[in-house]
Order: C-alpha cells, then sequence, then structure tokens
C-alpha cells in the first residue's frame, strides 16, 4: 500500500520530505511487526538486539560499552536491558579479573537456545520479502546506507 494511503496524507510538499516519512513509517512498521513475533518468546526487540551481539561475540564475554555501540537502538538503556535478561537467565554479569572495574557479560546455553528459535523470525523475513529482487534489496541498503552519509 502506498504511504499516502497508510497515513492518509494527499500529498508531501517535495519528493525528499516523502522519502523521510516513508522510511520513518516503514522502520516503525518493521519493527512493530517484530516486536510481535518476539512477544511470544518474552524478549523485547532491544533485548533480541542485545542477545544476538552477544552470540555474536561468544564464547568471549561482551563488555557494556560494547553492547551499546552495536545495538540498532543505540539510544536504549544498555544496563537495564542486560539486568532484565539476567531476570531471565539468558546472561550472566560477571566482574573482569584483570579490571575490577569492568563488568564482562556472556550469553548463557539458554540464551543461545532462545536464539535458535528466533532465527526462524528472521528466516522467514526473507521469505516475505522474495517479491522483492536481492538486487532491489541491495539498492535498498545502499540507499539507507547514502542517507545516513549526510551527517
Amino acid at each position: 500500500m502506498k504511504l499516502e494511503d497508510e497515513i492518509k496524507q494527499k500529498s508531501f510538499a517535495n519528493p525528499y520530505l516523502r522519502m523521510v516519512v516513508n522510511v520513518m513509517f516503514t522502520g516503525n512498521w518493521l519493527q512493530k511487526a517484530l516486536s510481535c513475533q518476539l512477544k511470544q518468546y518474552g524478549v523485547s526487540l532491544q533485548q533480541h538486539n542485545v542477545l544476538m551481539i552477544l552470540r555474536g561475540q561468544y564464547p568471549n564475554p561482551a563488555t557494556l560499552g560494547l553492547i551499546q555501540e552495536r545495538m540498532l537502538d543505540r539510544e536504549s538503556n544498555a544496563t537495564r536491558l542486560v539486568d532484565k535478561l539476567l531476570e531471565k537467565d539468558l546472561v550472566t554479569r560477571c566482574q573482569c579479573a584483570g579490571n575490577r572495574r569492568k563488568v564482562d557479560i556472556l550469553i548463557t546455553e539458554k540464551g543461545l537456545d532462545l536464539l535458535k528459535q528466533t532465527d526462524g523470525i528472521m528466516s522467514d523475513l526473507e521469505e516475505k520479502y522474495r517479491h522483492i529482487t536481492p538486487s532491489e534489496a541491495t539498492l535498498v541498503g545502499e540507499l539507507m546506507d547514502k542517507i545516513r552519509d549526510c551527517r
């Protein structure tokens, strides 16, 4: 469905404004869809992102700083997210032996098992968007990169 129909707006002042609104709307739409699917596993989108980062580091631990810099939503409170994951036994946290001010965070077997279950969600996304060709998907990614290049 066209953006104009989705948000009940007849037109935009220019194509750049339409692009910005479309990127924001589509990003929110994708996040909501993923959040709904993750809800059945008892984790939020941000918690899932932390688990994915920790799985990428596994078997090595990660620091809060490393998690924060790799998160998709960098405005999220990494400490609070890790605390929630600790309560669910999906991660462990311990003081680094070499530097007592540093805290190491490691994904648990339970966390790895949860990610194995949620991996299907990402696979389903690939299937869901098969109407977009690989070259179109590459172009969308490159255009998103180009949008961020104007910082």
